[in-house]
């Protein structure tokens, strides 16, 4: 009788974890590009458009280059998200305390000052300078940034001016009518806000031009509203 050898017992080998490849669950996605957006943001501010790469950016939102090309695409493409979510993005969720306290003046220019002093924050307004740097590179993105950020912040002036004016004897005035508001809001923002921006843009120091907000809002705003009281 031949010998019977056992064999020995196959040992299992242990269990491997599971990993996940590929793109991540669709309520992450957006995690996902906002953490590339805000890399980008930071590297462009830091960097300028020429002296940025996709792998510092990649770096700095710990992703893989595949996946930014992927999803936004390239340097060039990356630029103009950033610029377009932080600059015009960004005047859609501004938001201000509407008190329904004192005169319109009065509330007119709290506004008007929460408007300036949020637009003239200083990582903002380095953005927007480097975009305007940018503008012979990318034409196309100084006239989508122009068009699309003088639509939102009319909206958002629109709806500053209509709550008040439901609250007010101004809203019996012919500028505050529903066919004609969007043009008074749009004369706001340009006799009151843009000044300030255009020099914002100019001035190294945006915090010394901060202190001027105040005496600045405070000139213009009876200004806006005699021109609304006699038929401007």
């Amino acid at each position: 009788m031949n010998d019977l050898r056992e064999e020995p017992a196959r040992r299992k080998s242990p269990a491997r974890a599971t990993v996940r490849l590929g793109r991540p669950p669709k309520e992450m996605e957006g995690e996902v590009e906002e953490r590339i957006l805000d890399a980008a943001h930071k590297v462009f501010l830091e960097r300028g458009f020429e002296g940025s790469s996709i792998d510092e950016i990649a770096v700095a939102a710990r992703s893989g280059k595949p996946t930014i090309y992927a999803r936004i695409g390239d340097k060039r493409a990356l630029f103009t998200a950033v610029v377009m979510r932080d600059v015009v993005g960004r005047i859609a969720q501004f938001k201000s305390d509407m008190s329904i306290d004192g005169t319109i003046e009065e509330r007119l220019v709290r506004v008007a000052i929460a408007m300036l002093q949020w637009t003239l924050e200083s990582e903002r307004m380095a953005l927007l300078r480097l975009a305007i740097a940018e503008v012979n590179r990318f034409p196309e993105i100084a006239s989508q940034v122009s068009r699309n950020a003088q639509k939102l912040s009319t909206e958002v002036a629109v709806g500053f001016l209509g709550e008040m004016a439901q609250t007010d004897e101004i809203g019996r005035l012919p500028a505050f009518a529903p066919e004609r508001i969007a043009v008074t809001a749009r004369a706001f923002l340009d006799l009151v806000v843009m000044p300030m921006l255009m020099r914002g843009l100019a001035e190294q120091k945006v915090d010394v031009l901060s202190e001027e907000v105040t005496a600045h809002v405070k000139g213009r705003v009876p200004f806006f509203l005699a021109a609304c009281r006699h038929g401007g």
